[in-house]
């Protein structure tokens, strides 16, 4: 066993109020000390154990837990900047497009894309993040599913199935036998590799009924439930993922007032992705409106070449608080404790004994200078499991 600890720290945000002050259970002059790669201390430097193998002072920058990423697409082909500049100048978004991706995504060697995703991966620990949910969706058949299921359990333990991303068009014409393939033969295949099965609740994807059969069938096989749901207007995916206890219903962007009241009664995760509303030109979700009713909200990228080509959380945090109505303070939460929440997960995003020693050392003293300070890489060094990792795994100086 090994152990560290980081001294000198200008504010320790632990994001547990019962830890620290305020909603970020913020700690002036704090310490933070973990061993084996989980955190055993978590408060005032001047009560912390300190008899560890390795003692670094980070000379007053904030330290906190790393971001969450709780919806990516990394496994992809291809890029369609053609299909972002015909938006920007006045297009619409249709899910359609998905299946320009699926056919660079089929062409690519897996090897390709493999390259391809660890290298966003790196991009998403060099801006923060410590833990990332990567979605299959762009292989949409039994045999190229299987293989993006094994890549993206390669990447994360939060791997998950999105075989019902779109109907493929080899299927054009039976849309009854693609979600019946999906259900039989799809979601048997990435069961005991994929952790969750993820559906598009949409117009253009699958409807309602549709999107019950995939995740039914999702829940028989012992996968966890995630609904993409209410993106281009109110599809009632997000009603199905309440009654169906799906962790997360992602997107949310048209919603009822039946659906916020669903959200805030239920164990599901609203989880907002703004980069894509930005990049879509569609409304921002109502991010206050679900805060105040009490509902739990996650921010995530949306990572993927379509509508979100981004990786950086300070990016949708900034949003999230300029676009949705989140207080910085509420965004720095759905960043980490949020997207916890909606992997199901209470041993990241926090600082509480425990927890997993996922660390960000930011060269700022407080985390709304992330929000503050748009587009500025403040990031000097991220701790994964214990251990330092990123672009330099070198100790800070």
């Amino acid at each position: 066993m090994t152990s560290l600890a980081l001294t000198g720290i200008g504010a320790l945000v632990t994001c547990d109020a019962s830890i620290g002050l305020g909603p970020l259970g913020i700690v002036e002059r704090g310490a933070l000390v973990c061993e084996d790669g989980r955190v055993v201390y978590a408060g005032p430097e001047a009560t912390a154990p300190l008899g560890v193998d390795e003692c670094v002072d980070v000379a007053g920058r904030c330290v906190m837990p790393g971001f969450v990423d709780s919806h990516t697409h990394l496994i992809f082909a291809g890029d369609r900047a053609a299909e972002f500049v015909a938006r920007m100048a006045g297009g619409t978004y249709e899910p359609g497009g998905i299946l320009a991706t699926v056919a660079a995504t089929r062409a690519a060697r897996p090897i390709g894309l493999e390259y391809s995703a660890r290298k966003l991966m790196r991009l998403a620990v060099a801006s923060g993040t410590t833990t990332v949910e990567i979605k299959t969706g762009y292989g949409l058949d039994r045999e190229h599913e299987a293989s993006h299921v094994a890549l993206a359990r390669r990447l994360t333990p939060e791997a998950t199935f999105l075989g019902a991303h779109v109907v493929p068009p080899e299927f054009a014409g039976d849309r009854s036998g693609y979600v019946q393939l999906v259900c039989d033969a799809m979601i048997p295949a990435a069961a005991g590799v994929a952790r969750w099965c993820d559906v598009f609740c949409e117009a253009g994807a699958f409807d309602v009924e549709e999107s019950r059969a995939v995740l039914e069938a999702g829940r028989r096989h012992g996968l966890g439930l995630r609904v993409h749901a209410n993106q281009l207007g109110p599809s009632g995916g997000v009603a199905l993922a309440c009654e169906l206890g799906a962790a997360s219903a992602d997107h949310c962007t048209h919603l009822t007032a039946s659906d916020v009241d669903d959200l805030a009664s239920s164990g599901t995760v609203a989880t907002l992705l703004p980069v894509s509303d930005f990049c879509t030109r569609q409304p921002y979700p109502d991010g206050r409106t679900l805060v105040d009713a009490g509902a739990v909200v996650a921010l995530a990228s949306n990572c993927n070449p379509g509508s979100s080509y981004s990786i950086s959380m300070p990016l949708v945090m900034a949003l999230a608080v300029r676009e949705c109505g989140l207080t910085v303070d509420e965004a720095v939460l759905a960043a980490t404790r949020g997207g916890a929440a909606a992997l199901r997960r209470d041993d990241i995003g926090i600082f509480a004994p425990g927890a997993r020693a996922d660390a960000l050392l930011l060269d700022a003293p407080h985390p709304q200078h992330l929000v503050y300070r748009l587009a500025t890489p403040l990031v000097s060094r991220v701790l994964k499991d214990g251990t330092w990792t990123g672009p330099s795994a070198r100790e800070p100086t």
